[in-house]
């Protein structure tokens, strides 16, 4: 791992979802910027003294000549590090999961993609909602056609964290809207991609065209954290999204409706054990992970029998073994499970990517639209 020290939240969160189905362990480490941390870190979690390291180049260099040497780095930093982490890695020949955004430009993620695509290594980017067994529902019903042609999707995520100028109490805070670290975008690459790939992940379809309003709501802050974006789709369906920082009283407010022809499928991650299935003319349906008549997907990426809630370390965890699955099938020269290749990749982290920039390029173009062509 690198990244991820004392008292790193996203940190503590990769290694749970990497332990929780026994495929990982975590045997090395460069777990902050500053040398002494990193050496300190690596002790808390009883690694091997020789494999605690003070920088993650020294790391890179030294794990990629071992013979025991790291199968796979996860990789947790802020945002603007992720390039230069993510490309020695995979320069080392080590596959890398990258904690999302991938990186904090389009070209730096075309860069790692192209990487990815010469010398056939894996770079995961943890979208985590997908891993939620409730959400592989969702798309296995829409793949299937319950809903026939989607038609609207709406999807938001609020929090009201940032409702006030927080920037000198907290150290997430502080780097996550600081554009030397988070670069050019908080919220819309923050949140805002997460709604952006769960949109397209649910739904099958893929952005055509946007149009965003980015807002700065709190006085003297340097990146908005506030955003409405207006979507169309390559099917001709219509979205919204709006991402927020400052919504007072929320906690976690991530919603997804998606609207088609025969009915409809609504989502929230705070009650992610569920999921509504409401068909045009008859009664709405309640949908409980766990529960016969779910879909290979859904069942996949469940551990315990309902009523018995699953949650973010869940999904987290299944994105983590997907992962494993693919590395382990291409040591023994087979196919991974198909389900497998739903967790994203680097593909899935350039479409985000190109999706901040076009975002800020429609604000700053007064809310225009703007086509979505990325190339991939």
């Amino acid at each position: 791992m690198v990244g991820g020290g004392r008292g790193a939240f996203i940190g503590e969160a990769h290694r749970i979802a990497a332990r929780l189905d026994d495929r990982y362990e975590l045997v090395a480490g460069a777990l902050s910027s500053d040398p002494q941390r990193a050496i300190e870190s690596g002790r808390d979690l009883r690694l091997d003294p020789m494999r605690c390291y003070a920088d993650w180049r020294g790391m890179a260099n030294a794990e990629a000549t071992r013979k025991d040497g790291i199968d796979v780095v996860s990789v947790v930093t802020p945002n603007a590090s992720h390039h230069a982490i993510c490309k020695t890695f995979l320069e080392a020949g080590i596959d890398v999961i990258c904690d999302k955004p991938l990186t904090t430009t389009f070209a730096e993620a075309q860069e790692l993609l192209a990487m990815v695509r010469r010398t056939g290594r894996l770079l995961g980017v943890t979208y985590t909602y997908t891993g939620y067994p409730m959400v592989r529902e969702a798309r296995a019903l829409i793949e299937a056609g319950a809903l026939g042609a989607v038609r609207v999707v709406q999807v938001e995520f609020a929090l009201g964290w940032l409702s006030g100028p927080s920037e000198g109490d907290s150290k997430q805070a502080a780097w996550r809207t600081d554009p030397a670290q988070a670069g050019a975008s908080f919220i819309v690459g923050d949140l805002g991609t997460h709604c952006f790939h769960l949109s397209e992940f649910v739904t099958g379809r893929r952005t055509a065209a946007l149009a965003a309003d980015l807002q700065t709501m709190v006085p003297g802050r340097r990146l908005e954290d506030n955003a409405h974006i207006l979507l169309r789709f390559d099917n001709g369906a219509r979205g919204a999204m709006w991402v927020s920082a400052v919504a007072a009283g929320e906690q976690v407010g991530l919603r997804l409706r998606v609207y088609g022809e025969k009915g409809h499928i609504a989502w929230e991650q705070s009650d992610p054990d569920k999921l509504t299935f409401a068909l045009q003319s008859e009664a709405s349906r309640t949908l409980v992970r766990g529960r016969s008549g779910l879909s290979p997907a859904a069942k996949r990426a469940t551990r315990i029998v309902a009523g018995l809630p699953e949650g973010y370390f869940e999904a987290f965890a299944t994105l983590y073994r997907d992962y494993a699955d693919i590395l382990v099938a291409r040591q023994g020269g087979e196919a991974p499970d198909p389900l497998a290749l739903w967790a994203p990749k680097a593909e899935d982290g350039v479409r985000g990517m190109a999706f901040v920039e076009a975002a800020l390029a429609s604000n700053a173009d007064g809310g225009r639209w703007r086509s979505f062509q990325p190339e991939i």
